[in-house]
């Protein structure tokens, strides 16, 4: 299969001409549900996703029938005791659609767990995130699997491994850093489970959905199922895996290659590049927050506008980056989100690393056809990615806005002034690969730029310098930047990068164990100002568990070791 393939998925078109994946019916009911606890309970007082996340005790037309005739008052508002109780007789709760699954290959403490981890203070630690691998594995309930017309939950075979919290379902670019995280545990069924999960949203809907609900089937997230099937196999040797994930793999790489993922950029010296953008296939409020979506809609005038709004919603919650000033026309202004001009570095380093995956995969078993078609492909993109992104100013990779709107279908010339100059983690994401992290040079230049860029802070690597308010922002840091940029420098020949790595591996070790010390949990994300904070804002209180920082913690405290007399404490 060649690697220039298109998609031409069976969508539907909305007003803004982009495709539309229809929902269901229930989907489309539990938002008026979701409409209702808005009016009743107030924003602050209910967290509007446990609404679509609820299941039917009864068929949906009884359920339907039952909402429409509950008490109302003059002003069409339910009283609180009215609408409790038909929540409490119609439908069971959100979360109950998984049920806990002992992971099959947990050991309370592996064999050959951490050997570089010589601190008994932070060994016990380590321990306790280890087996937290516990408390966040489920599987899909009997009832989904007999009944799916009475769930959102989308019917998974294998046990899955949830973020924590609110986020009570598997999720895509989640899913990458913990199963790093279990391979450091030794749980290697469990990571393999995890793949073959995503590899059957894959062929039953064409790319791997942004999580297992069925309101988020009209949209992906970062595209890292290569990168999972890679670390288990450079763990494990499964050649087995890598025959079972090449064909699929390809279904992915045709998604994030077809037309409305795809941009021609023509550049400074009469080149044409084709890189990657997020967009989503909606043009409606992102079910999971319809509520909160369709007041910020209300500033704008028309139909056409609230759509097209709509759609950056939906397309910045497929970056993952849900919410930032990056994706902003004028930050913080919330409503000039524009994630479909933009063309990110990071989606286009992603889709590199899927093609120099595909390649290797393809080499391993034999298809030799194939695994040159996609080396040539990273060639190509690394081309793209030098002539495109590059700022040789700032030493970093910028992302491009695109000139001339994000439906034009003629080709975008690159102009230096596209390039969003702010300063964001994203910018240094291409050290992950080892195309860019093997450039001696090249990487002592990034080096000295992330150590200047103002994103190194007391506790880690800042998302960005604005303080929005937005959670993907200034003083935040996550975990899966932390890591990439870790390890990209640490991968490195030069020894100011890789001593760098391991200064911001322990920052961030440290804050995650004093945060833990104190609460007793570990975080979504954390405050890089102060050592032990969590992060805040956002559009949902900041939420515990958590698989990708416990995913990381294990495996920088893999890499790097803490030494038996080093204090772990923070300075």
């Amino acid at each position: 299969m060649a690697a220039n393939n298109s998609l031409s998925p069976p969508f539907s078109c909305g007003k803004d001409s982009g495709p539309v994946i229809p929902t269901t019916p229930l989907v489309t009911f539990l938002e008026r549900v979701q409409e209702t606890a808005f009016q009743t309970y107030g924003r602050s007082n209910c967290d509007l996703k446990d609404y679509v996340d609820l299941s039917l005790k009864f068929d949906l037309s009884s359920t339907v029938e039952a909402f429409d005739e509950i008490p109302k008052t003059e002003n069409g508002l339910v009283s609180v005791t009215d609408f409790q109780g038909f929540i409490g007789k119609w439908f069971t709760g959100a979360g109950e659609d998984l049920v806990y699954a002992q992971p099959v290959d947990f050991e309370p403490e592996p064999r050959g767990f951490l050997p570089k981890v010589e601190n008994h203070e932070v060994r016990a630690w380590a321990l306790e995130v280890h087996a937290l691998w516990k408390e966040l594995s489920r599987k899909v309930s009997n009832s989904v699997l007999d009944k799916p017309e009475l769930h959102t939950l989308l019917p998974l075979s294998e046990p899955v491994m949830i973020p924590g919290e609110r986020f009570r379902e598997v999720y895509y670019w989640d899913s990458y850093w913990v199963v790093r995280g279990l391979l450091a545990s030794k749980m290697y069924e469990t990571a393999k489970s995890i793949v073959t999960n995503l590899i059957s949203l894959l062929d039953t809907y064409g790319y791997v959905l942004n999580g297992a609900r069925a309101y988020y089937t009209n949209r992906s997230q970062p595209p890292l199922l290569s990168a999972m099937v890679y670390e288990i196999y450079n763990k494990t040797g499964d050649v087995d895996l890598l025959r079972k994930a090449l064909p699929p793999l390809l279904k992915e790489y045709q998604f994030w290659n077809s037309e409305i993922h795809t941009k021609i950029i023509h550049d400074a010296e009469n080149r044409n590049h084709s890189l990657n953008r997020y967009y989503a296939m909606w043009n409606k409020p992102r079910p999971e927050a319809s509520a909160t979506d369709k007041r910020f809609a209300s500033k704008f005038l028309n139909d056409d506008e609230k759509q097209q709004f709509y759609r950056e919603l939906a397309s910045t919650a497929e970056s993952g980056w849900d919410f930032s000033s990056r994706w902003m026309r004028n930050p913080p202004e919330f409503t000039t989100l524009s994630t479909t001009t933009i063309l990110p570095v990071d989606l286009n380093i992603f889709i590199l690393r899927m093609e120099l995956d595909i390649a290797f995969f393809a080499k391993v078993v034999g298809e030799n056809a194939i695994a040159e078609d996609f080396l040539r492909a990273s060639q190509t993109r690394k081309k793209a990615i030098d002539s495109v992104f590059w700022n040789e100013n700032m030493g970093q990779w910028l992302d491009h806005w695109l000139n001339n709107g994000a439906e034009s279908k003629e080709p975008h010339t690159w102009e230096a002034q596209n390039q969003n100059t702010n300063v964001f983690v994203s910018n240094f994401v291409p050290l992950w690969i080892d195309l860019f992290n093997s450039e001696a040079p090249l990487v002592e230049k990034v080096t000295r730029s992330l150590q200047s860029s103002g994103l190194l802070c007391a506790a880690g690597i800042a998302t960005s310098l604005t303080n929005s308010g937005h959670q993907w922002d200034f003083p935040n840091g996550w975990a899966p930047m932390q890591h990439m940029i870790v390890e990209g420098l640490s991968r490195s020949a030069s020894t100011e990068a890789r001593k760098l790595a391991k200064d911001i591996a322990e920052r961030w070790i440290r804050t995650n164990y004093a945060a833990y010390k104190k609460t007793g949990k570990m975080h979504e994300k954390y405050n890089v100002e102060k050592f032990g904070e969590f992060g805040g804002g956002g559009n949902y209180r900041p939420q515990t568990g958590f698989g990708w920082s416990n995913g990381v913690v294990l495996t920088f405290l893999e890499e790097f070791g803490w030494p038996k007399d080093q204090k772990i404490e923070c300075n």
